[in-house]
């Protein structure tokens, strides 16, 4: 088996791939309805509803359980990295995108104050993600992943 046909025959990378993707899409058609504005950026965007960061590894740690099982050090490596990746999400990411807020606003000021600053410099506040968010994320890849293993 070659390289690339080793790649599109790879479960577990299929599913992370497709959960991202679909994560993706899905938060952009929720920031459309919400905003009424199509923002391409939301397409391959950090932040939003639901986490494509939690969907993509709790995808592929599913993906892994279910072809190599639970007991395997696949699942246990996968399952980790899905800990991790979620509640950095959840705590380091999201704090920033806070704080992103405030020097946005603390900026404004600066502006009104007629020390005008471009808009390059404001941050990006779309950069962490809520509980529910994360959570969203985690289920939706979960789903996926049974989906393209034929659990469900």
């Amino acid at each position: 088996m070659s390289f690339f046909e080793g790649l599109v025959t790879n479960v577990p990378l299929i599913c992370a791939a497709v959960s991202w993707l679909l994560a993706q899409i899905i938060k952009t058609i929720l920031h459309l309805i919400v905003t009424r504005k199509f923002d391409a950026e939301r397409l391959i965007g950090t932040g939003g509803m639901p986490s494509s960061h939690s969907a993509t590894v709790s995808s592929l740690a599913t993906a892994i359980a279910v072809n190599y099982g639970s007991d395997s050090v696949y699942f246990a490596i996968a399952l980790i990295l899905a800990i991790v990746v979620m509640y950095d999400a959840l705590g380091v990411r999201r704090e920033t995108g806070k704080q992103a807020v405030v020097i946005n606003e603390m900026i404004e000021m600066f502006n009104d104050m007629g020390k005008p600053m471009s808009a390059e410099e404001k941050l990006k506040i779309f950069v962490g993600h809520t509980p529910m968010q994360v959570f969203a994320g985690c289920i939706l890849g979960m789903l996926i992943a049974f989906i393209v293993c034929g659990i469900i």
